[in-house]
């Protein structure tokens, strides 16, 4: 089961149910330490006092507020909740949208609402009549020192919980220097479109987010195997400044750009082939990794 990072309930009108949040995501980066260049040493996360120049123990930090120049509030975990009780163990669900109405860039983090084993019956309720409404329930929560709008989306046989941006979070558009709506202006004809549109269509599938990896980890770890087998594992790569691709005088209109990946497409392997092949590869440079080890 994946951590608890909080309880409480959801609650609406006169309904309560009692609920925990648990995260839905992980990180799956290169695990890269600090080293020092002069003998390759790791260097740690110093915690330096800014007035003794002294490391600090992780026991004697505390959060604060600077309330004016040089004067600070301490603040712990019981501040924080003592601050608004009710806030930080409910999930206060104020309204119900459609969920075309919520634009992409609002979307923040999810995480798994599991409930309580007092309120499954009441936690199937709502998530079976998010389901038939087809609406989800927009409220508010505080994980650990924040607000956050959130929405309550029901997901197989449970609810997920995404906490959402704020609308003064969002940048404004105005600066983007893109197309307008009517794409004539911009000299689009109905050909290159029924192209596009076909292109589109012979692309299609089903979500199946498992056939899509991050392909450059696994080119960043070939290339840690690569330095470690010439033994230039303490070897810094100078950065080199490649010359740009030379355009080709070649003139191609986007009609004949759209037939060729049409053609094109018949020709490639499907994307859930490719991830396997890359997760293949993947597999065997870890085990490489791990014999030499």
């Amino acid at each position: 089961m994946a951590r608890i990072i909080w309880k409480g309930a959801i609650s609406f009108s006169l309904v309560h149910i009692p609920v925990s949040l648990h995260t839905a995501t992980r990180a799956n980066e290169l695990d890269l330490d600090l080293l020092d260049r002069r003998d390759f040493s790791p260097v740690g996360y110093q915690r330096i006092n800014k007035s003794t120049g002294k490391a600090v123990e992780w026991a004697d930090i505390v959060k604060g507020y600077e309330y004016k120049k040089g004067e600070y509030v301490a603040l712990t975990d019981e501040d924080f909740r003592r601050a608004n009780v009710k806030a930080t163990q409910t999930i206060a669900i104020q309204s119900f949208v459609r969920p075309q109405d919520i634009s992409a860039q609002y979307f923040e983090t999810p995480y798994y609402v599991a409930p309580d084993k007092r309120g499954q019956k009441v936690y199937a309720l709502l998530r079976e009549a998010l389901r038939e409404s087809e609406r989800w329930a927009i409220g508010s929560v505080v994980v650990r020192t924040r607000a956050y709008p959130c929405a309550l989306i029901p997901q197989g046989h449970i609810l997920v919980l995404n906490t959402l941006r704020y609308a003064d979070e969002i940048l404004p558009v105005d600066a983007i220097d893109a197309p307008t709506d009517s794409s004539r202006k911009v000299g689009v004809t109905a050909k290159e479109l029924e192209l596009a549109l076909k292109l589109i269509a012979d692309l299609s599938e089903k979500w199946d987010p498992k056939q899509y990896r991050d392909s450059y980890r696994d080119d960043l770890l070939k290339r840690v195997e690569e330095k470690a087998k010439k033994g230039q594992a303490h070897t810094l790569t100078k950065g080199s400044r490649e010359k740009p691709a030379r355009r080709s005088a070649e003139i191609i209109d986007l009609a004949t750009l759209l037939k060729r990946s049409l053609a094109a497409k018949s020709s490639r392997p499907s994307g859930r082939t490719a991830g396997r092949r890359s997760a293949a590869r993947s597999r065997t440079h870890r085990a490489g990794m791990r014999r030499r080890a």
